[in-house]
């Protein structure tokens, strides 16, 4: 097969075993360098890819993506729900009530934020029913005043299900007999488990009109309704505009970026700088390569006169090693490419496997708002790693190759 002479000599120049063996080690550490630096840049960028993507789907996916609400109780909250789903953006909604409060059982207590909802229609709007441990969210039923909680809650009150608790809610009942507070007995009829220390632990669900008999209202009155959003970066800007379109300063609307848009953008932020920081390190693997091929150079001046004699030119010189510096750069990328393709792909169940067999929590639940290390491996980010690792590579072989086309042969010639 024909190949130019500058390629052939450089692909030589790159297997061939050297007189100086320190030149050997360096370029070989060289292209272990890179391949490290893309092989981390890779799997980093899976994980902050994989904290991404659970922060959407599985957190936002039980928050409401936006909410409208009212001063007063709602009684109508079908018709301002045939509204809303007008709207192209919205694909489901469903009415909500919230109220803050404890739970109490046997001395123990848990502050809780109990969302009262419609079993049928929360399924629209919400994931939790992919994620009960025991029982099911059907089992909330009108009359009975059942709740579900979190399992990080239910181990805390040391409750399972079927078991009685109490929640005291932030308001008092005047007696002639004095103050006292609100209180009423739950049954557990369902026990959760997402994985986000903040929903498992802090978010308990009853039935809409159990929660509107505490609250003092009507049976079919509710707080407001919730929305789901076919694309959630929508809802602040929808919901505002629903808002506004149902009455003139009667309803207000609340949405995600609220609650959880300063730890969605702290991801996003950190993605971006670990990814800056990761290309810096590559970027000095790849600038290794420029001291491997200045040694080289300097350890071949005499092949390099030799050629130059038989009629080469700087040019021809100049893609020797042009073509020696980029292999290393295209076998230490695609060796860190490779390692880091698989280790993003095995990274979950390799922590989980670690965890067990060493009996710790790397990611606590109550630090961060999952207790596990999610990876999510995307072409776009492989494809933009490796090109970069590639380019810098081409860049670090330019000086050294052109002092190697600078190189005399008089005078490299001159003491051989």
């Amino acid at each position: 097969m024909f190949r130019p002479l500058f390629v052939f000599i450089g692909t030589r120049y790159t297997r061939a075993k050297r007189r100086n063996h320190f030149v050997s080690f360096i370029s070989l550490t060289s292209m272990i360098g890179l391949a490290l630096g893309v092989l981390v840049m890779i799997l980093v960028l899976s994980v902050m890819n994989g904290f991404d993507h659970e922060m959407r789907t599985r957190v936002l996916g039980m928050v409401p993506h936006a909410t409208i609400e009212s001063a007063k109780p709602l009684a109508d909250w079908q018709r301002l729900g045939a509204l809303a789903a007008k709207n192209p953006q919205v694909v489901a909604v469903a009415p909500f009530s919230q109220m803050q409060g404890l739970l109490t059982h046997e001395g123990k207590v848990q502050k809780v934020l109990i969302n009262a909802i419609d079993p049928l229609e929360e399924t629209k709007v919400s994931i939790i029913g992919d994620f009960f441990e025991e029982g099911r969210l059907q089992d909330l039923k009108a009359g009975d005043f059942g709740i579900v909680i979190g399992d990080k809650a239910a181990a805390k009150l040391g409750v399972g299900l079927g078991d009685k608790i109490t929640f005291v809610a932030p308001e008092v009942t005047v007696t002639p007999a004095g103050m006292f507070p609100r209180l009423k007995r739950f049954t557990v009829v369902g026990i959760f488990h997402v994985g986000a220390g903040e929903v498992d632990g802090f978010i308990a669900m009853t039935h809409v009109q159990d929660l509107a008999r505490l609250q003092r209202w009507k049976a079919d009155e509710v707080q407001g309704i919730r929305l789901k959003f076919a694309d959630l970066f929508e809802a602040p800007r929808t919901a505002w505009q629903l808002a506004q379109s149902l009455g003139d300063k009667q309803f207000y609307a609340r949405d995600w970026t609220r609650t959880h848009g300063n730890l969605y953008q702290a991801i996003r932020m950190e993605k971006a700088m670990i990814g800056l920081l990761l290309l810096l390190i590559v970027a000095v693997a790849a600038f290794n390569i420029i001291s491997t091929l200045v040694m080289v150079v300097t350890d071949k001046k005499g092949d390099i006169a030799i050629l130059r004699t038989l009629g080469a030119t700087p040019g021809q010189i100049m893609a020797i090693f042009m073509v020696q510096g980029t292999v290393i750069g295209v076998v230490g990328t695609a060796i860190g490419a490779v390692l880091g393709i698989l280790a993003a792909l095995n990274i979950s169940a390799g922590i989980a496997a670690l965890e067990s067999l060493l009996g710790i929590k790397f990611l606590n639940a109550d630090v961060y708002f999952i207790d596990y290390l999610p990876s999510q491996l995307m072409l776009a980010d492989v494809l933009l790693v490796c090109s970069a690792a590639l380019v810098l590579s081409f860049l670090a072989t330019l000086y050294p190759a052109w002092r190697a086309a600078r190189t005399q042969p008089a005078e490299a010639l001159r003491y051989e």
